[in-house]
């Protein structure tokens, strides 16, 4: 007697099948996110045009053009896992919570006035429709990329300032400190002025490190960038902590360099290099001298700190055959 394996084909299983880009999300998702994308951009369009016209006026901001581009590619880096989630609307919270900031807005607008927490309530309410629209499993994988919006909002005026003075005095004195090592040069601080005689000859002007100089513009497009390669980074979490954490010391040094170069270049070279143009191109190289230092700290990290790979362990293969003639088991 011939036994054959019996298959009930009516009860096989067959996954589901996943959307393989984001053209195949369909198009009454894409209609949703455009009707209240729409809702929200019309609810906020003072508050977004105010932010344009300051990226586009104020050089410090000017990355924020950059910042919306990053949360976009980081969503195209996560799209495997939205697509394979099953989108819940969330109605309690998410609806809720919109709504709630929507008030909020209102309410600041007509009563409060803070400006600065307009710009962070329309970045919550771009997370709370997505919570809204596909729940706590879309929100999860997409709170990043909402969050780093934060990044192209300018911060207030009085605490961008509280936040220069320090940069600002800390450059002036470190750059002090070395000019007083070299020979025949003795710089005197007065606040954020350096006073140089070199030879016995004051030169003059006096240096004077401006708020330009704070480097509060590249500590803040370096943070940013930071952000996104710790992100995009395949290491550890801890290593991508600190590599998050060096953002912060890496642009405040680089900002000293700028200074001290500039002092340097302004006595022993020519004063004209030292401003206008060229001073503007020494701030836009720190960029990539912050991304060398912030490179060499990941390498090190990488070499120093190698995870153990765990130990595979052999995989016995049993096989096991029937006879189709004798019905006997090998």
């Amino acid at each position: 007697m011939i036994q054959t394996p019996h298959f009930d084909k009516m009860h096989e299983t067959v996954p589901p099948l996943r959307p393989q880009g984001w053209s195949g999300l369909g198009a009454p998702l894409y209609i949703k996110i455009a009707v209240l994308g729409g809702l929200l951009v019309w609810f906020f369009h003072i508050e977004i045009a105010k932010t344009v016209q300051r990226w586009m006026s104020d050089p410090s901001w000017s990355h924020g053009f950059l910042i919306p581009l990053f949360s976009l590619y980081f969503l195209h880096q996560n799209r495997h896992k939205i697509f394979e989630i099953k989108a819940k609307p969330s109605w309690f919270f998410g609806l809720g919570s919109l709504i709630l900031l929507l008030i909020v807005y209102w309410l600041n607008t007509v009563q409060f006035k803070f400006s600065y927490a307009e710009s962070l309530l329309f970045i919550a309410a771009i997370g709370a429709t997505v919570l809204f629209v596909g729940g706590w499993a879309l929100l999860k994988l997409t709170w990043l990329p909402i969050a780093f919006l934060f990044f192209a909002v300018p911060l207030p005026g009085r605490l961008y300032t509280q936040l220069t003075l320090p940069l600002q005095g800390l450059a002036a004195q470190v750059s002090a400190v070395v000019l007083n090592a070299i020979p025949e040069l003795e710089a005197t601080l007065s606040g954020v002025v350096i006073d140089v005689l070199y030879r016995g000859v004051p030169l003059e002007p006096s240096l004077q490190v401006a708020e330009a100089c704070s480097g509060m513009r590249l500590l803040m497009a370096f943070v940013a960038l930071g952000v996104a390669m710790a992100y995009l980074h395949q290491r550890p979490l801890w290593q991508r902590f600190i590599l998050l954490l060096s953002t912060v010391p890496i642009a405040i040094l680089c900002n000293v360099i700028r200074v001290l170069v500039t002092a340097l270049i302004y006595i022993f070279w020519d004063p004209q290099y030292a401003q206008g143009i060229y001073h503007d191109l020494l701030g836009i190289l720190m960029l990539p001298l912050a991304f060398s230092f912030y490179g060499g700290l990941a390498w090190l990290m990488s070499n120093l700190f190698v995870e153990d790979a765990e130990p595979s362990e052999d995989v016995i293969v049993v096989r096991r055959t029937e006879s189709k003639m004798s019905g006997e088991r090998v």
